[in-house]
C-alpha cells in the first residue's frame, strides 16, 4: 500500500498539511493521538470515515518525512 493513496496535501485544506484524503483530519492529528496513547481501535470508533489504512498511511507518511530530514551541525 502506498501513503499516496490515502494522504493528500492541498493549500485550501488546513493550510497545506497532509490530511486523509476527503477528511479535513490532519496525519499530524492521528500521529499525536497515537503518541497519547490511543489505539487503532480508539481512533476507528472515535473517527468512523478513518479506515485500518489511512492510520497505516499516516505512519507510513512520518516514516517517509523522517527517513528524508536532514540534521545540520551549526559549530561555533
Amino acid at each position: 500500500m502506498d501513503w499516496n493513496d490515502h494522504i493528500c496535501i492541498d493549500t485550501d485544506v488546513l493550510v497545506g498539511k497532509p490530511v486523509i484524503k476527503g477528511t479535513r483530519i490532519a496525519v499530524e492529528f492521528i500521529m499525536d493521538l497515537l503518541a497519547q496513547g490511543w489505539t487503532e481501535q480508539n481512533i476507528l470508533e472515535n473517527y468512523p470515515g478513518i479506515t485500518h489504512e489511512d492510520i497505516i498511511s499516516c505512519l507510513r507518511y512520518a516514516e517517509q518525512v523522517i527517513k528524508t530530514e536532514r540534521v545540520y551541525v551549526l559549530e561555533t
